[in-house]
């Protein structure tokens, strides 16, 4: 679906991009949204967040050669961000049914991309 319209892309380490896919794969065999699969997905969303976030609000200021306190500022800013959606993905994830596991999963799946050939 989504190479059907315009979008953004932040890059992950090729280490997450295969963890990441790893874990799409074993939690869809499982098919059940226990505890256990609702933490490692909880971990993964969290890493993804984390590093998309980092890529669009930090990496621009590196690139910029930003000083020290405006690094610091965004960091904090980001860090606050990531308190946030950490809470809310959590009470989200806490009430998942097996079908909005898949549908998670599915959407997980769908944005994770590896690199072009150049």
């Amino acid at each position: 679906m989504l190479k059907h319209q315009s979008h953004i892309a932040a890059p992950i380490p090729d280490e997450l991009r295969t963890r990441a896919l790893y874990t799409v794969t074993e939690l869809k065999s499982r098919a059940t949204a226990d505890k256990q699969t609702v933490e490692q997905l909880y971990d993964l969303i969290n890493e993804l967040t984390e590093a998309g976030l980092d890529f669009f609000f930090i990496e621009p200021l590196r690139r910029l050669k930003a000083g020290n306190m405006m690094m610091g500022m965004a960091r904090m800013g980001v860090s606050s961000m990531l308190k946030g959606s950490k809470m809310v993905i959590h009470k989200v994830l806490k009430k998942l049914d097996e079908r909005s596991l898949a549908a998670i999963l599915d959407f997980i799946e769908e944005i994770i991309h590896e690199p072009e050939a150049c």
